[in-house]
Order: structure tokens, then sequence, then C-alpha cells
């Protein structure tokens, strides 16, 4: 069997105990549209903020009380799991530079992976890596 998609995207959740500085880094720093906020449907007092990356959703969630546990940070050689995500971009360079004078830690300064292929990988404020790809 194979899946038949409905969409050409993905939606990306992220459960954060810290929503305002998480929307600053989206909304303000990465410049990604704000799509507006929401009750979470699966549990009371949660709100899901949303963000238009391309076709793709970014949902920051958040929950009145929250999650007991953390992911642990640190990327991908550190623990399973989903451990940083991808956006590619034609403005690698302004970026990363609006990402630093954000104070965001950048984890992986650009540097050519392939050739024509340059990538920089960027923390945002709940420690999840961010990966930027250009191709040229």
């Amino acid at each position: 069997m194979t899946i038949k998609l409905a969409s050409d995207s993905i939606d990306l959740a992220i459960v954060t105990a810290n929503p305002e500085a998480m929307t600053t880094f989206y909304r303000d720093v990465l410049g990604l549209e704000d799509a507006g906020q929401t009750a979470a449907r699966t549990t009371p007092g949660g709100v899901v903020r949303q963000f238009l990356c391309g076709t793709t959703t970014i949902k920051l969630v958040t929950y009145a009380s929250p999650p007991p546990a953390r992911a642990p940070g640190g990327g991908p050689r550190l623990a399973t799991g989903y451990r940083y995500w991808a956006i590619h971009v034609t403005n690698l360079e302004e970026v990363v530079a609006a990402c630093e004078g954000a104070g965001r830690p950048i984890v992986v300064p650009i540097k050519e992976i392939s050739p024509g292929v340059r990538v920089a990988i960027v923390e945002d404020p709940d420690g999840n890596w961010v990966e930027f790809l250009a191709s040229s």
C-alpha cells in the first residue's frame, strides 16, 4: 500500500511552554505569516498559533499545564526522534543574520555541504534546531 496524499505539505506541531519567545522567532525573526490562533481541539485550555511556511503550517501548541517532560536539545547526535527540520530558502545569509541579530544560537554556521548546496542550522527559543538550505 502507498499513502495517497491529500496535500503537498505537512503540518508541524511544536509543543512549547514559551509561546511569546517562540512566536517572536517564527513570526518576527523569520517572517513567517501568522495564520492566527485557535483553541486546541484535543486539550481544554490549550492554544494553537499557526504560521505559514510555503504550503506547510507550523503550529505552536501551548497547554494550560505544560507537559512534565521536555525533549532533549542538541541535535541529531544526542537523541533519537525528530531532531531538526529544514526550510529551503533563497536568502540564507539574510536569514542567518536576522537570527544572529535576535540572539539565536547558530549551531552550524553557513557551510557548503555539496556542490552548490549551502546550509546553516539555528536554535529556536525552545532549543529546537531549524536547518536552512540554499541551492544555487
